[in-house]
C-alpha cells in the first residue's frame, strides 16, 4: 500500500475518530452520557467532510469506497476496545452510535461520487 493511501485510510480514519473521542470523553463530564452523540456528530460529520473535500486528492471513486470501508471498520474497532470494553458501556450502541458509523461510510462515497463525476 502507498504511503499516501496509508495515510489518507489508517491515518484520517484513526485521528477522526481519536478527536471525537477526546471530545466525548470531555463532553462526558459536562452533559448527559446519552447526548453525547447527539452534540459530536454535526461537528464531526463537517470535519470529516473537509477532510475529505480539502485532503483527500483521489479522483478515483473506488478509493472512497476503500476510505468508507476502512474508516467505519476503525470507528467499530476502536469504539468496541475502547469505550465498550475499557469504560465496560453496556449501553453504548444506540441510535446516534449507528448513525456516526453510517456516516462515516456515507460521507466518503457520497464526496467520491461528486468528484468521480466532474473527471467525466
Amino acid at each position: 500500500m502507498k504511503s499516501q493511501t496509508l495515510k489518507d485510510s489508517i491515518g484520517w480514519g484513526f485521528l477522526l475518530w481519536f478527536i471525537g473521542y477526546v471530545l466525548g470523553i470531555v463532553l462526558f463530564m459536562v452533559v448527559p452520557p446519552t447526548m453525547i452523540g447527539w452534540i459530536l456528530s454535526p461537528f464531526a460529520t463537517l470535519f470529516t467532510l473537509w477532510v475529505l473535500l480539502r485532503k483527500i486528492k483521489s479522483k478515483h471513486f473506488s478509493y472512497y469506497v476503500m476510505l468508507g470501508v476502512v474508516w467505519t471498520i476503525i470507528a467499530v474497532v476502536c469504539d468496541y476496545v475502547f469505550l465498550v470494553t475499557l469504560f465496560k458501556s453496556t449501553n453504548y450502541y444506540k441510535l446516534d452510535v449507528y448513525i456516526y458509523y453510517a456516516i462515516m461510510f456515507l460521507l466518503p462515497l457520497l464526496v467520491g461520487l461528486g468528484k468521480a463525476k466532474r473527471q467525466m
